[in-house]
């Protein structure tokens, strides 16, 4: 008895080259996606395909697709005639600078781009292996959000997105673009991912103009609702902006080059031949020595850096408070500053969202954390008191303390109250603490000081106004002076404005290598959201 396998009839029009010719006629569909008409008109509005945008971000030849040839199983509401393969999403990987990425990327020409079961399988296995081959996701969205023929179906396709999403926060880095509408369970994906960024004439929201107008009767344009400059101003959703699809693109490359490829690994660094001892004369004339005199922080910030170069993150968006990476001797730093040149460089509920978002993105990605300070502290008054400064500047305090990524900071002026643990010192875990030798550090200010402490003498005093400049003068030069926190060693050196660079570099040279003993178990912390 022999083992007679497969059916031996031979089909005598099949062939190697009638297989192989079906096969990239299969593909030829695929690539097509929506059609060609559709993409010419994609086109001719100055955008790129979803396929020629992973081209454009990825080193040349290095993509590999997967799932090309996938398709929705839905039946109704005519679906059956609809059938794209790849069902409206390009998914695989590839390298960006020679490194691994994962990467996909929504077609707008099919089915405009809606979400289905299929389509939120392929996004979801993109995001899980790159948790688990511990390499960067990108995501460039272009969705009308879920696909209202599929039902309930959606629930696996679309929340299965954001389930992974969550599980990869803080393991890879994932980086989100906005290259077309994202609407509903299309723009939440989004904010699950560490980085943002949204093109000019796009737009990202839950809840769409027609239901916005049907529901509440407010009026309102797809570019007022979700548009760039309401997200990057406004809101806070997104972090950076691009004037078009290849700008967008090559922004990502930017950003990609400051982030390591997992929370294992350090960033990566670049040869640098900016002397890291050079000396900084400018910033004296930079900062004036009056310390409520206004300047913007970003000269300062560029003077330190390597070659000048700053990355801004959230520049447009509580603009009292500046962050962004540098990079200083070729390696990353993430920067967290005060900006004189925007209410004085008060802390304010945006500012301390701000902050300790970006805090808590640098120490999961091993960043090494600078910051300047220069701010008379928390803003006062009742609207910030009762829409809760105080949880939200709290969570600063909790992002330094969480953080073990090493922590310097120089304080260039003045550093008051509340602001002084939620910019660094010591006791929330920072690891260096310089100031300049006219930084004035201490709980409250001279006078407030003085009407406190002098109320009765005051109002004795034969000269009220002469005792209390008398009281104000001793008071500055015994407390508001880097000498006195040096003397307590809360400040560990005093340095010249010039010599920051040096002394920066110098402390994260020293701190390359920090360890930390280890903490109370906990499952995770309660940051105050």
């Amino acid at each position: 008895m022999t083992d007679q396998g497969p059916d031996q009839t031979a089909d005598p029009a099949r062939s190697w080259d009638s297989v192989i010719a079906e096969f990239g006629a299969r593909e030829a569909v695929a690539r097509a996606g929506g059609g060609a008409d559709k993409q010419q008109e994609q086109r001719a509005r100055g955008r790129l395909t979803a396929r020629e945008r992973i081209e454009t971000l990825l080193d040349a030849g290095s993509f590999t697709e997967l799932n090309t040839l996938a398709e929705h199983q839905c039946r109704d509401f005519g679906m059956d005639q609809k059938v794209f393969p790849g069902d409206g999403v390009i998914t695989g990987h590839g390298t960006i600078a020679g490194r691994r990425v994962f990467v996909f990327s929504e077609d707008e020409t099919v089915l405009g781009g809606s979400m289905g079961r299929v389509h939120g399988e392929k996004i979801h296995y993109m995001l899980r292996l790159a948790r688990e081959m511990l390499a960067p996701v990108i995501g460039l969205y272009a969705s009308g959000g879920a696909r209202i023929q599929e039902g309930m179906d959606n629930v696996y396709g679309v929340t299965g997105m954001f389930y992974q999403n969550a599980l990869n926060s803080g393991v890879v880095p994932q980086i989100a673009a906005i290259m077309g509408t994202a609407s509903g369970g299309g723009a939440y994906s989004p904010a699950l991912c560490d980085f943002i960024l949204q093109i000019k004439g796009t737009a990202m929201f839950l809840t769409g103009p027609a239901v916005i107008k049907e529901v509440t009767g407010e009026e309102v344009s797809f570019e007022d609702l979700g548009g760039t400059r309401v997200h990057a101003s406004k809101s806070g959703v997104v972090h950076l902006t691009a004037n078009d699809d290849r700008h967008c693109l090559e922004t990502i490359r930017e950003l990609f080059g400051f982030l390591p490829q997992n929370n294992r690994e350090r960033p990566p660094r670049v040869v640098s031949s900016d002397p890291v001892d050079r000396q900084l004369p400018e910033l004296t004339g930079i900062v004036p020595i009056e310390p409520n005199k206004p300047y913007d922080m970003r000269k300062v910030i560029r003077a330190i850096a390597d070659d000048g170069g700053f990355f801004e993150i959230h520049g447009a968006y509580a603009r009292n408070i500046v962050v962004g990476f540098i990079r200083i001797g070729g390696g990353p730093v993430g920067v967290v500053a005060n900006n004189p040149q925007f209410i004085g460089g008060c802390l304010d509920l945006d500012a301390a969202d701000k902050a300790a978002r970006f805090i808590r993105t640098c120490d999961a990605y091993n960043i090494p954390l600078l910051t300047l300070a220069d701010t008379p502290g928390f803003r006062p008054g009742i609207k910030q008191e009762h829409a809760g400064i105080i949880r939200h500047g709290a969570k600063m305090l909790y992002a330094w303390t969480e953080a073990s990524v090493p922590k310097v900071i120089v304080i260039l002026r003045k550093l008051y109250g509340g602001s002084i643990p939620a910019m660094g010192v010591h006791e929330i875990g920072f690891d260096q603490v310089f100031a300049w030798p006219a930084a004035e550090m201490q709980m409250v200010g001279a006078e407030a000081a003085v009407r406190i402490l002098y109320r009765r003498e005051i109002a004795k005093a034969p000269d009220p106004d002469a005792f209390f400049a008398a009281r104000v003068k001793e008071y500055q030069d015994l407390y508001l002076t880097p000498y006195h926190s040096a003397g307590r060693k809360v400040v560990d050196a005093v340095i010249a404005p010039a010599d920051t660079r040096r002394q920066i570099h110098a402390a994260l040279a020293m701190l390359e290598n920090k360890t930390e003993p280890a903490r109370a178990f906990r499952k995770h912390g309660n940051i105050p959201l």
